[in-house]
């Protein structure tokens, strides 16, 4: 546990499952930024199999970007020393695991009441797909070996939440993103006193990075051609 005072690749994929070492994970906080980052070309997303890619990768980025930038913040000079500590090494393998699960739940959420609100999708049919979409990203991961035992469990909470959903009132703001602050603050490996500290901030830090994604999101999402090609694998019109 943190003690201290206060304070990607061309086929879009970002690997949640990333080594935890300080120089690897410097890193990957500068290929994300590189791959997410700044200005980049806007590709529209209509069809499912764009969709869940989208899903996937985007929900790692804030994971990752916010979990191991809070590290690094909270840690400074030490976060090299912390990574000789296995216990550390440990809790932040799980921490990833159940922030990216947050993340997904919230971003599916998020997409679910975009298609529901642009494409004028029913209900159902937005569940079906957003459910699906989910199910096959949790099967493609399985049950990492560094998730720890908690995680099929809430894989289960992510399916449950969306099964459920009510999609018409999904609001395009901050509200469907309700999930991931909270698992950021508490699977943090950092020692409470410090997260009561820091919980404000550390809540806004991924809410700020959700913003980017909603404007990506609004740019990108063809809602009504990935409604009409979700049921049978066509891909959509030229």
């Amino acid at each position: 546990m943190l003690h201290n005072p206060p304070m990607q690749t061309q086929d879009d994929t970002v690997n949640i499952d990333s080594p935890s070492q300080p120089a690897m994970l410097e890193r990957l906080i500068a290929a994300l930024r590189r791959r997410f980052g700044g200005k980049r070309s806007v590709e529209s997303i209509r069809d499912a199999a764009a969709l869940r890619n989208f899903l996937r990768t985007r929900a790692s980025y804030v994971a990752q970007m916010t979990l191991y930038g809070y590290l690094r913040t909270r840690a400074g000079t030490r976060l090299a020393l912390l990574y000789e500590d296995e216990q550390f090494v440990v809790a932040t393998n799980i921490a990833k695991w159940h922030v990216w699960l947050a993340c997904l739940s919230d971003l599916s959420a998020y997409v679910g009441g975009m298609l529901h609100r642009t494409g004028g999708a029913p209900n159902a049919d937005v569940g079906r797909l957003i459910c699906r979409m989910v199910d096959e990203i949790l099967a493609e991961t399985g049950t990492p070996a560094d998730a720890g035992p908690e995680f099929a469990e809430h894989a289960g909470r992510v399916r449950a939440r969306l099964a459920l959903c009510i999609w018409s009132a999904q609001t395009d703001d901050n509200a469907p993103f309700c999930e991931s602050p909270g698992a950021l603050v508490y699977w943090a490996p950092i020692v409470d006193v410090l997260k009561e500290l820091d919980e404000g901030i550390v809540r806004n830090s991924i809410r700020f990075r959700w913003q980017e994604i909603r404007r990506e999101l609004r740019q990108t999402l063809d809602a009504a051609s990935v409604m009409a090609t979700a049921g049978d694998g066509r891909a959509p019109p030229a």
